[in-house]
């Protein structure tokens, strides 16, 4: 349904090192990139960070939050680590959530802008 999202950032060099690091895990990378924005994705780029002086304020209690699929655990545990060594903060370590699904297992954190990302796989 959905083709791709964009997200103001204010400090695109920090957040190419965050999505550069954080997305390698799960097998996207930066296919686009020019002086105001970035595109990520495995085939063509779905998640747009557009650099801006004006990005929505993240609230948590928003519910707003971008989820990332995953091929298996191990790559939900690398995403996890990457985010937090790059500038993410933690927001729920790697693990199966049962409320989501018996098999659901997975990982969040914010990023350098504070927008709550999550990799799942299950």
């Amino acid at each position: 349904m959905i083709d791709h999202l964009s997200l103001g950032v204010r400090d695109l060099a920090a957040s190419r090192r965050f999505y550069d690091a954080a997305l390698a895990p799960l097998g996207y990378r930066c296919l686009s990139h020019d002086d105001g924005s970035l595109g990520y994705g495995r085939d063509s780029a779905a998640l747009w960070l557009l650099g801006t002086g004006h990005p929505v304020n993240p609230d948590p209690r928003s519910g707003l939050h971008v989820c990332l699929r995953a091929s298996d655990r191990a790559s939900v545990d690398a995403f996890h680590a990457a985010a937090l060594a790059h500038g993410g903060r933690d927001h729920g370590a790697p693990g199966l959530r049962p409320d989501y699904g018996a098999d659901y297992y997975a990982a969040f954190v914010t990023d350098p802008d504070g927008y709550r990302i999550e990799a799942h796989v299950g």
